[in-house]
C-alpha cells in the first residue's frame, strides 16, 4: 500500500485531477512531487512526507512531524507551500484540479468524472447515480482514515450519501 511507511495517524492531503493522466505525465506527478517532499519545510523543520497517485488520479501527500516537537504538525505556512507545489505543478503539466465544490465520481462504464456538486445533485434526482455509485472522498485528513476506509467507495459509504440523499434518489431500473 502506498505511504506504507508512515502511522496511522500521519496527516494526509488528497487532490484529485480534473482528467486522466498519460503514464507519463502520472510518472512527471510522482517525480515533483519527490522533489517536493524532499525538500518540504515547515517553520525552518524538514518534513518528512511522501506521496503516491491512487487510483491514477487522486495525488495523495502524507507527512508527520515528531509529536514531541514544539507546534507539531505541519503549519499553515508548510500547507501553503504544498499547495503552490500542487498547483503550480498542475500548471505545468497542463491539467487541473478539482475543488473542494466538485465532487469526483466513477460511471457505470469505469470512466471517473469530476462535476460540480448542483450537477451530482440533479444526477442524484435523476437516478443516474445512486447510493452504490463509487464516489471519491478527499476529505480524509489521515493515513489512518486511507487505510480504513479507501478514497473510493459507495456513496452510501460516504458524506456524499448523506448531503445528496442517495438512498432517497430513485434507482435506475426502478
Amino acid at each position: 500500500m502506498p505511504l506504507d511507511t508512515f502511522p496511522d495517524d500521519a496527516r494526509l492531503w488528497l487532490f484529485a485531477t480534473d482528467r486522466d493522466l498519460s503514464a507519463d505525465e502520472h510518472a512527471a506527478v510522482l517525480d515533483a512531487m519527490q522533489s517536493f517532499t524532499a525538500s518540504w519545510t515547515s517553520h525552518r523543520r524538514p518534513v518528512p512526507a511522501e506521496a503516491a497517485l491512487l487510483d491514477g488520479r487522486v495525488l495523495a501527500v502524507a507527512a508527520q512531524l515528531a509529536e514531541g516537537e514544539v507546534n507539531a504538525g505541519v503549519s499553515g505556512c508548510g500547507i501553503d507551500s504544498l499547495q503552490r507545489a500542487v498547483d503550480a505543478l498542475a500548471d505545468r503539466l497542463g491539467f487541473g484540479w478539482a475543488s473542494g465544490l466538485d465532487v469526483v465520481y466513477r460511471e457505470a462504464d469505469g470512466s471517473v468524472c469530476v462535476v460540480p456538486r448542483p450537477t451530482f445533485r440533479a444526477f442524484a434526482r435523476d437516478g443516474r447515480v445512486t447510493a452504490d455509485t463509487p464516489v471519491f472522498d478527499l476529505t480524509l485528513t489521515t493515513v489512518g482514515d486511507l487505510r480504513r476506509l479507501g478514497v473510493e467507495r459507495p456513496a452510501s459509504a460516504s458524506w456524499h450519501g448523506r448531503v445528496f440523499r442517495l438512498d432517497d434518489a430513485p434507482h435506475v431500473g426502478a
